[in-house]
Formats: C-alpha cells, structure tokens, sequence
C-alpha cells in the first residue's frame, strides 16, 4: 500500500498526540493545556483546577481482563475491504487517543487508549486496521492487548492515586513499510456491538532519537551530588523514588541501564505519574541486575526554562521515554509514551540478553 506523503503540518500535528492523550495520567484534579510555539521548541503547559475532571469519569467498558487477551475469531477479517466498508459495521463510536508519536518505515510499536464520548475508558477486546485512505483496502485485524498500568499500593506515587485514572494502554506492532500518512480504524468487540475509532499515523523518512540497536549519547545525568543534595530538583514524583544513585556514563557500557525520561508533577501527556510508577515497582522485581535512573523533563523543573540538556541530547520533544540498555551499552529497546507493565518488563529483560 502507498500512503500519502505528509506535509510537515501534518507530521507536526501527528508528533503532538503523545502529549495530549486523551485525558489519560494520573488521577490528579488538574488538567494540562498545550501550546507549541515550533516543532524545535518545547511545549509549555499551564495547569489549571478543575472539580470535575475526565480522570474521575468510571469506565465506560470495563471489560479489563478481555482486553488483555483479544482473539482474531472476535474481528471481522478485511477480505479485500476498505476501512470505511470496515467502519460501516460498528454499532457506536469512540475516541482513540495516540500514546506514541515517532514512527519511521518499518514494524512500529503503537500505544493507544480509547475512550467513549463521555470521557470515560474503554476496555475490551480491541483490533487495529491500517490503509493508505479510509477509501484503500485495510490490513488487518491486528490484535492490540491492553497492557495494565496497576502496580501495587506500597509503589503508587500521589500523583498516581485517585479514582478513575488510566488502568491499561492498548499497545500493538503496526506495518509502515514507507514513509506518509496511513489510517487507522480501531475495533472494540463488546456485548453490545463493535466499537469504532479511527486516527491517523504519520511516518517520517528518519527520526534523530536513537533507536534499538544504536549507541546512545554518552550523557551525564543528575545525581545528589549535582544538585547539592536537593531531591525536588531530582524529581518531582511524590514520594520521591531512588533512581539517582550514578549518573548514566559512570555505568553505560558495564551493567545494564533503564533509562527513564519523565516529570510526575508537571508531565504534559499526563501520564509521566502511571509510567514512573511502573518502573518504581520493576527495580524492586529485577533488584541489582538493571540500573534504573531517572532524568526530570525541565531544567530546574521549571516549564519556563525549557528542556534539561540530557533530553536535547537524545532529540527528545516529548515525555515519557524509557530506553533501555544491554551491557555493551547498546539500546535494546525504546518505549514512547504511556506503556504497562508488560511492555516494561520486556524492555528490561531485552537489556539482559
């Protein structure tokens, strides 16, 4: 299939989904606005209070478990269809918010979540389908298992508590065999019919942020000591976690690295709270086998100041980002955006390989 060649609007505007997903993140009562003066610059965010926000909505489908095991005998099969002859069989409509926004040609890791129109989540057994146009025929059903997003009471932070918050993230591998623009139609099976969502994925020729397989930029992250003992300019997740003990080139190329970029308190796709957590929760499972740092999003965590230079380095416009690194001190793999515990653990484990 040919996709449409995007223009530079459309890559853009593909890029800035991962920072505004759908209203997932932690349960906070604040809510994030965006603005992004240039596609080289950082976005700002504004946080205002809100009594009624989208986090304390209850699931619209709560079909958790299901979601976690789609079958291919719940999809109808494309048979040489279009996505809107696909389209034409769903029963109501929802809201697929993007999680990932970098994609270059090849077999891509997509993150999604969907919600109703009401705001609240869906979870249920859900399938993807892509094409060059809504009018081209669609590859498909391509399963996307939710992957929870729980971890346990003693490892979630204050930005993570609350009611209603992101319980999972769809997360699938789609082909994108060449540069441009595909369509994508969601698909959600429930007991009252299927669930449609359509997006877009926009795929650029090349990305600067490194890659599974490269060699990462041999930076210097922050420890106690270079920020004369002060935790709140460590991190801004509450409680603070302890992922700061060496900086990232004292140990790259001798023991096996994650590397996490995220900021809990200030996270513009609102779910840096969730994603930290998971790792919090993972150096306790994978215990002295894995170095777990974590680098805040903003110089002095600070929006107004702009990016800290460790994300500058790794051509980073967005947040979270989890790479992971092998004991040779290669990326064994990358997670942008929301991701689970599955998705984590997979990562950590291709690092010991």
């Amino acid at each position: 299939m040919k996709p449409r060649i995007p223009t530079s609007a459309t890559l853009l505007a593909a890029a800035s989904i991962a920072f505004a997903l759908a209203g997932c993140g932690s349960s906070s009562s604040s809510s994030s606005s965006t603005t992004t003066s240039s596609a080289n610059s950082p976005a700002t965010t504004s946080t205002t209070t809100s009594t009624a926000s989208t986090a304390a909505i209850p699931p619209a489908v709560n079909e958790l478990p299901a979601a976690e095991n789609p079958r291919m005998s719940q999809f109808p099969a494309a048979h040489g269809r279009t996505l809107a002859q696909l389209g034409a069989l769903v029963k109501s409509s929802g809201n697929l918010g993007a999680a990932t926004g970098t994609f270059t040609p090849g077999t891509r890791r997509f993150a999604f979540a969907l919600t109703s129109r009401s705001g609240g989540f869906i979870y249920a057994p859900t399938a993807l389908y892509i094409a060059a146009s809504p009018t081209s025929r669609a590859v498909g059903p391509i399963l996307a298992a939710a992957d929870p997003m729980g971890v346990a009471p003693q490892y979630r932070s204050k930005q993570n508590t609350g009611p209603g918050g992101i319980r999972a993230i769809y997360t699938t591998q789609v082909p994108l065999p060449q540069a441009g623009t595909y369509t994508i139609l969601s698909l959600t099976r429930t007991s009252h019919g299927l669930i449609g969502a359509p997006g877009e994925i926009a795929v650029a020729a090349s990305s600067p942020i490194p890659d599974v397989g490269d060699r990462p930029p041999d930076i210097a992250t922050d420890t106690l000591a270079t920020t004369h003992g002060s935790v709140a300019l460590l991190t801004t997740r509450i409680p603070p976690e302890s992922m700061h003990a060496v900086s990232f080139n004292q140990v790259l190329g001798k023991k096996p690295i994650a590397l996490l970029f995220s900021t809990p308190q200030l996270c513009i796709s609102r779910v840096c709270g969730p994603v930290t957590d998971v790792a919090v929760e993972l150096q306790h499972q994978f215990g002295n086998r894995i170095t777990f740092i974590h680098e805040e999003v903003y110089v002095d965590n600070d929006p107004a100041k702009g990016l800290r230079p460790q994300l500058e380095a790794f051509n980073l416009r967005t947040e979270p980002w989890l790479f992971t690194i092998n004991r040779q001190g290669v990326i064994a793999a990358r997670l942008e955006g929301a991701f689970g515990v599955h998705a984590a653990t997979q990562a950590l484990q291709a690092a010991l390989q």
